[in-house]
């Protein structure tokens, strides 16, 4: 009797013991969904919640909240776990990283673009990155991939796959000719001369495409990435100029040279080739052609008197060499943000937005702008656009009351977006779709 006494003690003492671990958890599990909920209100409020180009959709039928997507973020509360299962909070903050997408042990997660409310437009092309048009490929920021790693993958996928359907016997000058040398066009670069192409690689501006134009110490996240003729490269943190010679190196070790400065303005296809008329006069034909160009083309442009003026700029290159300027940056994205903390050590910055908040900013910038405004080194203009630039001063309009106020200024940035190029894109002839949360990556 007494051995069943004691085994019922024991038991007894297990299974309460059972119990209390499972409340304790179910107590934590609540306690750290209502911190989640809270965030996610928080997100709502400041214009936050909703997704802007690529972000995660989960699944909960299929996450069993290991976590393993928010640990492997980069960027913070983009994702949390609410009632067991994980959830979008900061939506609009994701970069795409797609660093949750891989992480994912249950492939619980989709990485999609755009969604029921708010469309992206984006070119047409098959699973083999082909466009409608036989012969035109699209890879990286222009078909939806803006992140290095995806697109350097892309850039490499899709010249494997011009070249197993290539036919040798065309009489094209040109295997390919590769359209912008952004992280999509470098990678097809290496991958055409690895695959013993015929081939040019042409960009409107400079090596480097988008990156080239972020402020000189931002810091590009990614995750390991398979460059051809390199292998794999481990840049998890990086410097804008560390990656820049990267590219630079090993375009030079194998004898690549892309034709800077030179723009594409038209695309015409006879006879089963292409002839591609350059902004130089150049009429370059080519049996196929790869656009790795950026989807914001052009800068945009605010359409006001005096931005023809030579204090004007779209992008920020050398900011170290600017000091003791009264300087306007106009914009409430990361660009804006962060060329306005790299000119505000040496100058006095206003920073003016159309906005009453900035909620397309990473954490760590809205961090970092925040110290900058307490400790007095930017000043904030909200709810204001520019009316006109002279030579001495810029115009902000209120968008509350409408009144006006003329600043002194020697210098104006604009970091407005871009344009999808695509009055280019229709004249080629490309089809292009708005897509409504639709998934770009799904396992």
């Amino acid at each position: 009797m007494e051995v069943l006494l004691e085994k019922i003690f024991v038991y007894g003492g297990v299974i309460l013991f059972c119990i209390i671990i499972v409340m304790i958890y179910l107590r934590k599990q609540k306690r750290e969904s209502r911190i989640v909920e809270e965030k996610i209100k928080k997100a709502k409020l400041e214009g936050l919640h909703e997704p802007v180009s690529l972000h995660p959709v989960v699944d909960v039928n299929s996450c069993i909240k290991t976590g393993a997507c928010i640990s492997a973020c980069p960027e913070k509360d983009i994702l949390g776990i609410k009632d067991g299962k994980a959830t979008t909070i900061n939506a609009s903050r994701c970069i795409g990283h797609g660093a949750c997408f891989h992480a994912c042990p249950t492939k619980a997660i989709t990485l999609c673009i755009g969604t029921e409310k708010r469309g992206v437009d984006l070119p047409h092309v098959n699973h083999n990155f082909e466009t409608n048009i036989s012969g035109i490929y699209i890879a990286g920021e222009l078909g939806g991939m803006g992140l290095i790693r995806n697109a350097v993958e892309q850039g490499k996928q899709a010249v494997e796959n011009i070249t197993k359907s290539l036919d040798k016997n065309h009489h094209a000058d040109h295997d390919l000719v590769i359209i912008g040398a952004g992280p999509a066009g470098i990678s097809a670069s290496l991958e055409a001369r690895k695959n013993k192409l015929n081939f040019i690689t042409l960009d409107q501006d400079t090596l480097g495409g988008t990156v080239y134009t972020f402020p000189r110490s931002k810091i590009v996240m990614t995750s390991a990435m398979d460059l051809p003729l390199y292998g794999k490269i481990k840049l998890y943190e990086t410097s804008k100029p560390e990656l820049l010679k990267l590219w630079q190196d090993v375009l030079k070790k194998n004898d690549i040279t892309v034709k800077e400065n030179t723009k594409v303005e038209s695309i015409s296809k006879s006879n089963g080739h292409f002839s591609i008329t350059t902004s130089t006069g150049e009429e370059i034909n080519t049996k196929t052609v790869l656009l790795s160009i950026g989807r914001r083309g052009t800068p945009r442009k605010l359409n006001i008197q005096g931005e023809t003026l030579e204090k004007v700029a779209y992008r920020l290159l050398e900011p170290e060499g600017i000091a003791g300027k009264e300087i306007m940056v106009i914009g409430g994205g990361d660009s804006a943000v962060e060329s306005a903390l790299l000119l505000a050590d040496q100058n006095k910055v206003i920073l003016s937005y159309r906005s009453e908040s900035f909620s397309r900013i990473k954490p760590k910038n809205h961090e970092k702008l925040s110290a900058a405004i307490a400790d007095g080194k930017i000043e904030v203009r909200y709810n204001t656009v520019a009316e006109r630039i002279t030579e001495n001063e810029v115009v902000l309009v209120s968008n509350e009351d409408g009144s006006k106020h003329s600043i002194n200024n020697d210098l104006v940035y604009i970091f407005a977006g871009g344009e999808l190029p695509t009055q280019f894109l229709e004249k080629i002839g490309l089809k292009i779709t708005k897509k409504f949360g639709e998934a770009i990556l799904k396992h």
